[in-house]
């Protein structure tokens, strides 16, 4: 079975995301071993600058970098990343648990992103949209979406 890890910086805190994570996280046990890592965010002063912004991209950076398995393709989530509608998605989930690793990680930055770092060292960027979510909400949207990509991949109704 598929190893699916999700990185993310920051907890969720409201109940109602709590929820829809959990729930999502249910329906994927079916399809796939799924591991939610959540790290600690830096906490933002109320002025930054280039050099604070920095820094505490590179310290939550350096958190994920500690968490990310070398057998891994990984995802980063960047704006700047590919778009795939949900097909294709699907098929890129596919085409890796059968022709590269049987473990796929994704990454959430914090409220700031992600480091160039963690960029480079990442197989591939992607992004769900130009617009910018909250990293919270954002891990609702990606566990969705993998869900959605099993279910294209089995040929199950709920894409439709």
């Amino acid at each position: 079975m598929l190893n699916i890890n999700i990185v993310c910086v920051g907890k969720v805190r409201e109940d109602y995301l709590k929820m829809a994570v959990a729930e999502y996280s249910k329906r994927l046990s079916k399809y796939c071993n799924l591991n939610i890592i959540e790290l600690a965010d830096e906490k933002l002063p109320e002025k930054v600058n280039d050099s604070i912004i920095d820094d505490i991209k590179n310290k939550e950076c350096n958190k994920i970098k500690n968490c990310l398995k070398k057998d891994s393709y990984i995802f980063a989530l960047d704006l700047r990343g590919k778009q795939y509608s949900s097909e294709e998605f699907s098929k890129k989930i596919d085409d890796i648990a059968l022709n590269i690793n049987s473990s796929i990680t994704f990454i959430i930055g914090g409220t700031l992103g992600l480091n160039d770092e963690v960029l480079n060292i990442s197989n591939e960027k992607i992004s769900f949209s130009k617009m910018t979510f909250p990293h919270q909400l954002f891990r609702v949207f990606l566990l969705e979406q993998i869900f959605r990509a099993f279910k294209i991949s089995k040929g199950e109704t709920y894409h439709w």
